[in-house]
């Protein structure tokens, strides 16, 4: 099996998710902050729309919300693992967890954004392997006046 065809491989490399193989973003470089969200109107290889409605990526704040959680109870465990927690009124080292952990969600932050997009597309554009083959739908809740109008 292709690696590069694979769920998370694809994902994590902001692939298409009908395709696999289409990059979705303008810049490949997520730290380029001007145009970080700057997505192609169609995916280059199959042609899939990235857009399907106005406001499509809304919801993509609940699925960044759900990646900073995660990450955050992962750092929490790792840091009690490693570190050590106590509760005691003399600890501090639950602030020095604090401080790390959202010193690593705004370094990561614009790569959690992109991952984001990306799973929220996911979540309503399933993976065809037959994709050249099969016509694709066109989307039909788009408005070409209202379209990236967010």
């Amino acid at each position: 099996m292709n690696l590069r065809k694979t769920y998370l491989f694809s994902t994590f490399s902001n692939c298409c998710p009908r395709c696999r193989e289409g990059y979705l973003f303008t810049s490949t470089n997520a730290y380029k902050l001007k145009g970080n969200t700057n997505m192609h109107q169609y995916c280059p290889v199959c042609g899939q729309p990235t857009e399907i409605e106005v406001g499509f990526y809304y919801g993509t704040g609940y699925v960044s919300y759900a990646i900073t959680v995660a990450l955050s109870v992962a750092t929490f465990v790792a840091w009690k693992v490693l570190v050590g927690l106590s509760f005691d009124i003399d600890d501090n080292r639950i602030f020095y967890w604090m401080g790390t952990n959202i010193l690593l969600l705004v370094i990561l932050q614009p790569l959690i954004m992109r991952l984001a997009r990306t799973l929220w597309l996911g979540f309503f554009v399933s993976y065809q392997k037959d994709w050249m083959h099969k016509p694709l739908k066109k989307p039909e809740r788009v408005n070409k006046d209202q379209s990236a109008n967010w």
